[in-house]
């Protein structure tokens, strides 16, 4: 992913990536999901953590700083959704 900020039609939009880590906690989160609420259910909780995500690179500032990994450049947010934290 580029580092560099860029910028399209006139919205500031940084670059944003996702760890290993990360990857693994989703497919156990949606297995979690699936064996109690449900296919459905499943699919629209990883819809909604997709979403935001994907409006992390443009939205960024709507998401506080992360505490727990201060940076100078402040790059790392959090997302509180439903019973998860995302950094």
């Amino acid at each position: 992913m580029e580092s560099r900020i860029f910028k399209e039609e006139g919205i500031h939009r940084k670059p944003r990536d996702v760890s290993n880590q990360f990857k693994a906690s989703l497919v156990s989160i949606y297995d979690y999901t699936l064996e109690t609420f449900g296919y459905v259910q499943a699919e629209r909780y990883m819809q909604k953590i997709e979403q935001h995500i994907d409006s992390l690179h443009t939205f960024y500032t709507y998401h506080p700083e992360c505490r727990h990994i201060p940076t100078k450049s402040r790059m790392y947010r959090n997302i509180i959704l439903d019973s998860h934290l995302i950094i």
